[in-house]
């Protein structure tokens, strides 16, 4: 039996000897520590933390601690059965008693898993709300609390329950039951992201007015955000793909189902290996599909936003999106599936006009209520507010959530801050973005701003209805098409007042109007008209200052490969000198091995980082072994021997 890793001078309930012990980590980062304590203590809090920030161990170290104190076990309200399954599966290869009760379990299994939690044998258990809620459950839940065994409940994806929020499930509304149930019971919440609605819907409609709020720095520092206009997006994806990703995992979001196949079909047909995944498949396809990209290297998953949620694989290396979502939160929850495991990823989106136009229509054409309808609206502005942006997408993203960057390398917790909590320097650049990386340049737009709202005014005035977005280009530019010629266009006094201007410029101008409110389309035929706020524009009392894009260059320059099924080896994610790549890729083997053999992904055996520590460092013992992160007391004896067994044999 090996040492065990924690300081003998820690009682087995402190925080700190269970971080070491069981997850092989040195120490806690940003905030966890102290929402740990507060939570092991028995604390109600609320966490927002970004994904891939640690978050899950926020209630796990706690459910630990207050279960070897006595207190029982803590239930996890989960809202996805994949989530559910990667959390257990983690946990039992750490060694924690965990378990989940879901539709995926069969009687027996699930008889059993409830026969676990009312002996008190569990440290925690996944569920769905819809199946905590039934009286069943909650029978079991009074059992448990009745014998002081009911420690913890930790609320995962809190902003399901708000109505304003991205991914908004009705079944959470019902969990604040369990409060009035259950009143003495600490409770955690816990999202990745939410703006301050919803902060504010999450804490009325789960009844955490008296909770103390965590908020963690949102920025991902390892995410390089790149926003590019759609200019045949399919193409400019492939490239992207080629060029700074082949082999890698990762996400392409699309909007509608159909472009989710037949982007999904493309990609295949040049050689990637990539699948589809949307809410209109068959079950068994998606189970199978979403097995596949959690347990291989280097699928390519083309999704709606039905997928992703929960999905815990660090090792994705891009999140694309070839259609502009409908909000920030969306955006950053999305984006934030990419380098879980703290090393490089890229955030890549083409959007275009049509896009603009699609969002639009759906929040106006909604049965929503108007104040709904307005928060939509404002949170679409924003979006493109990010996507238009000369400056740094990460300063911005940032501020959405309420945030001051406090710059490259800063920790946001210990910066130098004003009276009020403010950054007293706040950064302006993160040098990671494609706006600091490769500038654009800057036009003022405002009088080409003017020009377009007067043209559609002219033309709706001539012909009594209103015209589509090329039309409206062509007659500023002075084109004489047939259509315009037909409509008598061409003797406007807007014909060719625009003519200087390119009509990809013409395009960002409408883009710009769409999304502030001050042109909207109506109609089957997406139309545009003026809106009554256009007056502000055509006075000259609101400037229009938009960027000139460019295409990023290629980071990485990867070797492309045209060929069905060719990949480029994939190398480790960090700086190894030749002898660590040659661990890394035997390590590697030896995982995959070991992860077919549990049925488990191979990131929950050990991730990408860990291995690559382990080829640097090239440990001979098991005691250095123990010092590398991510190794806990439980992944030294079952695998110690064997890892220490590959490494010797390059040596031989």
């Amino acid at each position: 039996m090996n040492a065990p890793l924690t300081d003998s001078s820690l009682p087995a309930t402190s925080p700190l000897a269970i971080l070491r012990e069981v997850f092989g980590y040195p120490a806690f980062r940003g905030q966890q520590q102290a929402i740990i304590e507060h939570a092991a203590e028995g604390g109600d809090a609320l966490v927002l933390m970004p994904t891939g920030g640690g978050k899950s161990l926020c209630y796990q170290v706690p459910a630990i601690a207050r279960h070897r104190a006595g207190h029982g076990i803590t239930l996890v309200v989960s809202p996805l059965i994949a989530l559910m399954h990667d959390q257990v599966g983690a946990l039992d290869e750490a060694g924690v008693p965990a378990a989940f009760l879901n539709s995926t379990l069969e009687g027996d299994e699930a008889r059993r898993v409830e026969r676990d939690l009312m002996s008190g044998k569990l440290v925690l258990l996944y569920a769905a709300p819809e199946r905590i809620l039934t009286p069943r459950f909650l029978a079991m839940l009074d059992s448990l609390h009745e014998r002081g065994l009911f420690s913890l409940l930790a609320i995962d994806e809190a902003h399901c329950v708000s109505q304003w929020g991205h991914d908004f499930r009705e079944e959470y509304l019902g969990l604040s039951a369990l409060h009035e149930r259950y009143p003495d019971v600490p409770r955690i919440a816990l999202t990745a992201t939410a703006d301050s609605t919803t902060r504010a819907d999450i804490v009325e409609r789960l009844a955490l007015e008296s909770a103390r709020t965590f908020v963690s720095s949102f920025d991902r520092p390892n995410i390089r955000y790149t926003i590019v206009e759609k200019d045949e997006a399919k193409r400019q994806l492939l490239r992207f793909l080629r060029d700074e990703h082949e082999g890698d995992a990762g996400v392409v979001y699309c909007q509608s189902r159909k472009k989710v196949e037949d982007t999904a079909a493309w990609l295949s047909a040049e050689g990637l290996n990539a699948l589809p995944y949307h809410a209109g498949l068959d079950a068994e396809v998606r189970a199978r599909h979403q097995n596949r990209f959690l347990r291989e290297d280097g699928i390519v998953m083309v999704a709606t936003v039905a997928f992703g949620m929960g999905i815990d694989k660090p090792d994705v290396r891009f999140v694309a999106h070839l259609d502009l979502p409908k909000n920030i939160e969306g955006y950053y929850q999305e984006t934030g599936r990419g380098g879980r495991d703290g090393l490089a990823a890229d955030a890549w989106m083409a959007y275009g006009l049509q896009d603009v136009v699609n969002q639009r229509r759906m929040i106006d054409d909604s049965e929503a209520e108007e104040e709904f309808k307005r928060l939509q609206r404002g949170k679409l502005e924003a979006l493109l507010a990010l996507a238009e942006a000369p400056d740094c997408r990460r300063v911005r993203l940032l501020a959405y959530f309420g945030e001051a960057y406090a710059g490259a390398g800063v920790d946001p917790a210990t910066a130098e801050r004003d009276a009020d909590g403010a950054l007293l320097r706040p950064a302006s650049r993160c040098g990671n973005c494609d706006n600091c990386l490769h500038p654009p340049e800057v036009w003022d737009a405002t009088e080409a701003a003017r020009k377009l709202l007067s043209c559609i005014y002219r033309c709706h005035q001539a012909s009594g209805f209103g015209f589509g977005g090329a039309h409206l280009i062509d007659v500023l530019r002075g084109q004489r098409t047939e259509k315009v010629v037909q409509r008598g266009h061409d003797r406007l006094s807007t014909f060719g007042i625009g003519a200087d201007v390119p009509e990809t410029q013409w395009r960002r101008v409408l883009r710009q109007m769409i999304a502030s409110g001050h042109v909207r389309s109506v109609g089957e035929y997406n139309t545009l008209e003026l809106a009554d706020s256009a007056r502000t524009v055509l006075r000259g009392e609101e400037p229009v200052r938009l960027r000139v894009p460019t295409e990023p260059a290629p980071r990485r320059g990867r070797p492309s490969s045209t060929s069905r099924g060719s990949r480029t080896p994939r190398a480790a994610p960090v700086e190894l000198d030749r002898d660590g790549q040659q661990r890394f890729a035997a390590l590697k083997a030896w995982r995959a091995e070991v992860a077919k053999a549990h049925n488990l992904p191979a990131y929950i055996v050990f991730n990408d980082a860990t291995l690559a520590e382990m080829a640097r460092a090239a440990p001979d013992s098991l005691t250095a072994l123990a010092g590398i992160s991510g190794v806990g007391s439980k992944k030294l004896d079952a695998y110690g021997d064997e890892i220490l067994r590959v490494l010797q044999a390059l040596q031989d």
